[in-house]
């Protein structure tokens, strides 16, 4: 019996851990007892799994959920303030952003911009240079010229230099005019303001009458000369016209070495009775009031020089137009009168002063690099002129310094050294150096 009680014992223990594991973990399947016993007085029973096989077992199979059922900490809910703060944080960013990329975007457009400017600017300067614009020019001659004898002169030399002409009616007859191309991108030409009237000395001497006439008259334009009027009334058009009279002569009687200044006042004298004084003030007048130049010529071949002048002065005008507007129009572009370049540290700055005292007149880069050599700043030089008491000293400061190039050695010399004192340390702006 007390065998028996045993084993019956052992069993309910059993059974009551069995439903303890059942309790703690649902999910697991009900697990059969493992220790059989026989009825017959427990022979044969098989004792329960130790600890040690109980762990080991379990370390073999997957964890699973936690019977406890903890659950996660809450999250904590913001406030509307907050998600508008962060909303607004959001917003400044990304403002920022379209910010920076609108300004890389503006920057990169503006390197555009300076570079096609760049480029537009090197080719107007080299459209505008004048063996480039002696070919956009045409010399238009009045039909009238053609019956003078002589001016095949003039058509022969400009299809020699290979120069565009055309012969067509211009508004003021016995005129020879220029018509320049517009620049590119523009379409129609431009007319200049030149205009070279070819006058044979009879017509002339009677402009000249008519003129003396019209001012003893009290300046009234009535009863003019053939020439006169149609003069007056293109000026009245344009005033803007610059009117050029080329007064020859084609009678053989009057090829002679004379100047042609005895030749017109013989002329007016025998023709009218006037004076030089009267001349004079004849050619003052068309001058001042009616911008009209007078220019004497003997022959065809001196109206051919005079044309060919103004053709090549005229295409050189847009050029020194352009170098005038720049700041330093005395200065030409070129490798020489490239800047020196200045880095961050202060490197470069020896060169700027070098390149300060080349600008002087007759001073040498060798010479400048003496200078430089001895004082390597301006504030240097100034220190060393406050420092000698008397102005000759001042000015002979840099006479003595050797320069050295080409194998040769000669000295600064007290005209540099003095030009060098003026330029540092004159109070007049419009004192001359040299």
């Amino acid at each position: 019996m007390s065998a028996l009680r045993r084993v019956k014992a052992w069993e309910i223990s059993e059974s009551e851990e069995s439903e303890a594991e059942t309790k703690r973990d649902p999910n697991r399947e009900e697990r059969k007892p493992t220790a059989t016993c026989s009825a017959a007085g427990g022979h044969g029973c098989r004792a329960p799994p130790s600890s040690e096989a109980r762990g080991h077992a379990s370390a073999l199979r997957p964890p699973g959920p936690d019977p406890r059922g903890t659950p996660s900490p809450a999250r904590k809910r913001r406030s509307k303030e907050e998600i508008e703060a962060e909303r607004h944080a959001a917003g400044e960013r990304k403002e920022a952003r379209e910010r920076r990329k609108a300004t890389r975007a503006q920057e990169k457009e503006a390197r555009r911009r300076e570079q096609r400017a760049r480029k537009e600017a090197a080719e107007n300067v080299k459209r505008l240079r004048p063996e480039n614009l002696l070919r956009c020019l045409t010399v238009r001659v009045d039909p009238a010229l053609l019956q003078h004898g002589g001016s095949d002169i003039l058509l022969d030399t400009l299809a020699a230099f290979e120069w565009r002409f055309t012969i067509e009616s211009q508004q003021l007859p016995h005129s020879i005019t220029w018509l320049r191309d517009s620049p590119q991108g523009k379409d129609g030409s431009v007319e200049e303001e030149q205009v070279a009237l070819v006058l044979g000395l009879n017509d002339f001497v009677d402009m000249v009458i008519s003129v003396k006439k019209m001012l003893d008259s009290g300046g009234q334009e009535t009863g003019m000369g053939s020439f006169l009027s149609p003069i007056l009334e293109y000026l009245n058009r344009d005033d803007k016209k610059l009117v050029t009279l080329l007064v020859t002569h084609y009678q053989s009687d009057y090829r002679t070495d004379a100047c042609g200044a005895y030749l017109l006042e013989e002329m007016l004298q025998s023709k009218s009775g006037m004076e030089n004084l009267d001349v004079e003030e004849v050619l003052v007048y068309l001058q001042l009031c009616k911008n009209i130049n007078l220019v004497l010529l003997d022959g065809w071949q001196e109206i051919t020089n005079h044309v060919c002048a103004v053709t090549k002065a005229l295409s050189k005008r847009p050029f020194k137009l352009l170098t005038e507007r720049a700041e330093l129009p005395f200065c030409v572009d070129g490798a020489w009168a490239g800047g020196a370049r200045v880095e961050r540290d202060g490197s470069g700055l020896i060169q700027v002063w070098s390149r300060q005292i080349q600008q002087l007149n007759r001073v040498s880069p060798s010479v400048a690099s003496t200078v430089t050599g001895a004082y390597p700043s301006p504030q240097l030089l100034l220190q060393a002129y406050q420092s000698v008491e008397s102005e000759e000293d001042r000015k002979g400061l840099l006479a003595g310094l050797v320069v050295r190039s080409g194998g040769k050695e000669r000295r600064v010399g007290p005209e540099i050294s003095a030009r060098v004192y003026r330029c540092f340390t004159a109070q007049n702006p419009q004192l001359v150096l040299d």
